[in-house]
């Protein structure tokens, strides 16, 4: 409770300062900085070092579950010395309130010096992600060699626990599992991309206001419903009905099939293609169209030969996103794709996908050690230089393309 309370005063305390700073600002004559500049820079000195001291209580002291520890000696020095530290800011930040006194530069520094840093927390926090996942992954090669896991065609990870007992060494053949990936990701994309593009022309070029109104928002509901509910939908309502369909066909459709995956799986990703194209779309300056017009190009000419190619970075961006949507999904392909590793192009057949398969070893009581659990994180390193290779060349096509178009 103490800490709350403590939060709350700072949090009023900078409220309060912005006002003292703008309204000493405002009363004053040729100013370098507006006076909003000087209230902000009074709030930031005065909310700053408090809040500093705030987290480092909170990390240092956790909440205790026992209920009188809001009269405990250090929670009140601490209170003290947050609320002391905010005012000494605040009566220091005042005092610099003057007609001469930068404000504004001072305070596009500090947000400078706050982006550097989110900045370089978001790269520290990649590379710790990359280390920690090669770190893990070099131990896997340790016990499984690398050709074999690469090139290997049968992934059967269940080892023993015990050397005596029966599996006591498991096949780490990752071929498999990038098949049933791509073979589940093409289809998802097959039904998204074609989908998602014509629905964003539609929608920003030939769509009324009111249509549009309606429709956007709709589609975008698709993005906020559950995984788990389209995997319950792809289990429950797709999977039999592509069975059923196919026995029509006379064809053998498994009752998990790549097929009823990627089908759900492209409904989800639709909003990801159609949403972000839409908004590249419009993004196009009018004045290209109108000088498409004025050369007599008809409005389905202006669109496909001068809106798009004038879009294509943020319609491949889109897809690229979808496309990472698709391959990182996880329970839709457990709940109808299921998780047999069959190397197979057969879209009807059951196979998997590298994300179900560690979600799937790093559950269980394996020791974290052992090659099975191991593998978890040698998938999810190649995975990773897949997608960053894939994104290369994907920037590359369209660096080449803009170039031919400019």
């Amino acid at each position: 409770m103490l800490q709350i309370f403590t939060a709350i005063t700072l949090l009023s305390l900078t409220l309060g300062a912005y006002f003292v700073g703008r309204n000493r600002a405002v009363k004053l004559i040729k100013l370098h900085s507006l006076p909003s500049y000087h209230g902000y820079f009074t709030a930031l000195w005065t909310g700053l070092p408090g809040a500093i001291l705030f987290l480092i209580w909170i990390v240092a002291e956790p909440l205790p579950t026992f209920p009188n520890f809001c009269y405990s000696t250090s929670c009140i020095l601490f209170t003290i010395l947050c609320l002391l530290t905010s005012s000494v800011g605040l009566m220091w930040s005042i005092n610099l309130v003057s007609p001469q006194f930068q404000a504004r530069n001072q305070v596009e520094l500090a947000l400078r010096n706050f982006m550097i840093v989110c900045s370089t927390i978001a790269i520290v926090t990649t590379i710790g992600i990359v280390l920690s996942v090669l770190f893990e992954s070099i131990l896997f090669f340790h016990k499984i060699p690398l050709n074999e896991f690469l090139f290997g065609l049968e992934w059967s990870p269940g080892t023993a626990i015990r050397a005596d007992q029966v599996g006591a060494s498991g096949k780490f053949g990752i071929i498999p599992l990038f098949v049933g990936t791509i073979l589940i990701s093409c289809i998802a994309l097959l039904v998204a991309v074609p989908i998602g593009l014509l629905t964003a022309i539609h929608l920003s070029e030939y769509a009324g206001p009111k249509t549009r109104a309606i429709a956007k928002p709709a589609l975008e509901i698709l993005a906020g419903i559950p995984t788990v509910v389209y995997g319950f939908f792809a289990a429950l309502t797709v999977a039999p009905a592509m069975r059923d369909f196919g026995n029509i066909l006379g064809l053998d459709v498994a009752s998990e099939s790549a097929i009823a995956a990627g089908l759900v799986m492209g409904i989800m990703i639709i909003p990801f293609v159609s949403s972000l194209s839409d908004d590249v779309i419009n993004a196009v300056p009018q004045s290209l169209r109108d000088g498409s017009y004025a050369l007599g190009a008809t409005h389905s000419e202006t669109v496909t030969r001068v809106i798009l190619p004038a879009a294509l970075s943020g319609i491949v961006g889109s897809i690229l996103l979808a496309a990472s949507r698709a391959i990182g999904e996880t329970m839709i392909v457990v709940m109808a794709a299921g998780l047999s590793a069959n190397l197979t192009f057969n879209p009807l057949a059951a196979v998997t996908t590298v994300t179900v398969q560690i979600v799937t070893l790093l559950t269980g009581d394996q020791e974290f050690d052992s090659a099975k659990t191991l593998a978890a994180f040698a998938l999810g390193l190649v995975l990773f230089i897949v997608t960053l290779i894939l994104n290369i060349i994907a920037l590359h096509v369209v660096r080449v393309y803009r170039e031919q178009y400019e």
